[in-house]
């Protein structure tokens, strides 16, 4: 009997039903393959949610991430909620969601695929074989530090973290190392901030329980020039909240396109899975979205939340094969490109590559 998983559906807003549709159609031709079924449950989030509800986080929606395996989402917002009350507006119940998910760690790969070279402007021998995974710490530091204040004369905000949360933010980096080059780079400011030397000192503990791991420290700075002069030395990087938004979106910018490069908030419980880029409301509906950063979002939702590491990699493998083949979708339609495709012929050709594979 087939092992059964319950996925969560969240397509969200603008082009998120056609970039989700994509990424169920190839993860169900994979789950075929290798013999494991996949239950879905859709739930709303964000905009579509307050329409239908009148709240961006609907209660429904909470029960449900907690009775799933992992959640694939694909994105929310647009014009028609930008004069919300913030209470009210889309992006905050995706951070209500992230919060009631448990999800503390933002894993954000940054991947240059050979056959889009191109795309990057940096020079190709600079970017060639570019494979990164930035792991960010994503509920503390300076944006939920207290105190913090604001007036007219004066504002601060306070920078914190524990002991603990290195050590479990530390523990997921090690732990993703292990699965790729083994090589982590810890970034701070143990220079100038105390508390980036807590953070030195607690993930050079962590890393004595993962001896066949190589740990180095690179001040963020540095870190953030490295990116752009040799990015490539990097496997995996891990750092607190404000440096790794910061470094995250640089080495995303590695690939030229945001449409291809996936994420996942994962932690102690549940986990969300989602691409990077945004709802894009003006080319929803149209069928010319590139759904490839959802599909491999998928993808990290197999090997990070399900353990299904071979059927992941299938399906990395088969988007580097339709890359390959010269098919785009029109947003990266300039870069050798054999064929012009829609969002739903992508997933398809995906989709059938791996299943003929």
């Amino acid at each position: 009997m087939n092992k059964v998983y319950k996925i969560g559906i969240i397509k969200g807003d603008g082009i998120g039903a056609e970039i989700v549709d994509e990424a169920i159609n190839v993860l169900d031709a994979v789950s075929s393959k290798f013999g494991f079924d996949l239950e879905y449950s859709e739930m709303l989030l964000g905009g579509a949610a307050i329409d239908e509800t009148g709240v961006p986080l609907p209660p429904e929606t909470i029960a449900g991430v907690k009775k799933v395996d992992a959640v694939l989402f694909g994105a929310i917002g647009g014009p028609k909620w930008d004069n919300l009350e913030r209470h009210l507006r889309p992006e905050t119940g995706l951070l209500g969601l992230r919060k009631e998910m448990g999800t503390f760690a933002n894993l954000r790969p940054a991947l240059v695929y050979d056959e889009l070279i191109n795309a990057s402007t940096l020079k190709q021998e600079v970017v060639k074989g570019v494979d990164i995974m930035v792991v960010r710490e994503l509920t503390g530091g300076i944006y939920f530090g207290e105190p913090r204040e604001y007036s007219k004369d004066r504002a601060y905000n306070t920078m914190v973290y524990t002991r603990e949360e290195i050590k479990r933010i530390a523990k997921v980096a090690f732990d993703i190392a292990i699965k790729r080059d083994k090589r982590v780079c810890s970034v701070d400011k143990a220079n100038v901030l105390e508390v980036s030397q807590l953070w030195r000192e607690v993930v050079e503990e962590v890393a004595k329980d993962y001896p066949e791991v190589e740990l180095t420290h690179m001040y963020v700075d540095n870190a953030a020039m490295q990116l752009i002069r040799e990015p490539k030395q990097f496997d995996v990087i891990v750092t607190g909240n404000i440096f790794g938004d910061i470094l995250s979106d640089a080495a995303s910018m590695l690939s030229g396109s945001i449409g291809l490069l996936p994420s996942a908030s994962v932690g102690s419980k549940v986990g969300l899975f989602e691409p990077i880029h945004g709802s894009a409301p003006d080319i929803a509906g149209q069928g010319i979205a590139n759904p490839i950063a959802t599909i491999s979002s998928a993808a990290m939702m197999l090997k990070y939340a399900l353990n299904e590491v071979e059927a992941a990699d299938a399906i990395d493998n088969a988007i580097k094969k339709v890359l390959a083949d010269g098919y785009r979708t029109g947003d990266i339609g300039a870069y050798d490109a054999k064929e012009i495709v829609s969002c739903s012929e992508m997933g398809s050709i995906i989709a059938n590559y791996i299943s003929k594979a």
